[in-house]
């Protein structure tokens, strides 16, 4: 499965440009599809949204570029790694935080199977409401540093923070990929439908 995030700065509020995109069941970007559009709760502005397309993506940011009300377009080509296992489109609500991280492409496997098993236990907590949805690493691994997207869903804020506490299981796996990562930058968003 092929994916590509683009993080879109238009050129006033960012709704237009969104529903713009998603009418005729997001006929604009076929034969891709989208995986999910957020807008920003914390670190994005009014006039800036992420979209995560998949399927056939390599036409999707030139037809972005392509459209008046876009000012600026990045996208980065994605591989998906643990999650998600299918190309499904993202439907439920709630916050959807986005956590990139720099990385040595080296380690981006050991990070993978550090996550995975992180989640058998991070998400049978009874103190908050949270489930990774995707683990990306860029599609093109062949320089030495490299980026990763955690993608994952919370019932709410408050989920969030309290989640920041996770089970002694889990805790010792998130604390060693944090000594295999360089960077991190986190976006909390939400859903748009």
């Amino acid at each position: 499965m092929a994916f590509t995030f683009h993080h879109i700065k238009t050129r006033s509020s960012f709704r237009e440009t969104y529903l713009r995109i998603a009418e005729d069941n997001d006929s604009l970007i076929a034969p891709a599809h989208r995986w999910g559009a957020f807008f920003g709760l914390f670190g994005l502005g009014s006039d800036e949204f992420f979209l995560v397309t998949t399927g056939n993506t390599s036409s999707v940011h030139s037809t972005l570029q392509g459209i008046e009300s876009i000012e600026t377009v990045r996208s980065i080509e994605l591989e998906p790694t643990a999650r998600p296992t299918t190309d499904t489109r993202l439907t439920r609500e709630g916050l959807y935080v986005f956590r990139f991280f720099g990385v040595l492409n080296k380690d981006v496997e050991r990070i993978v199977n550090l996550s995975a098993e992180a989640w058998t236990f991070f998400e049978k907590s009874d103190e908050y409401q949270a489930e990774p949805q995707g683990l990306f690493c860029e599609a093109d691994r062949t320089k030495a540093k490299g980026l990763m997207l955690l993608v994952t869903w919370y019932d709410g804020l408050n989920s969030w923070q309290i989640s920041r506490r996770p089970p002694p299981e889990a805790a010792a796996n998130f604390q060693e990929r944090a000594t295999l990562t360089y960077f991190t930058k986190p976006f909390a968003t939400r859903l748009l439908s």
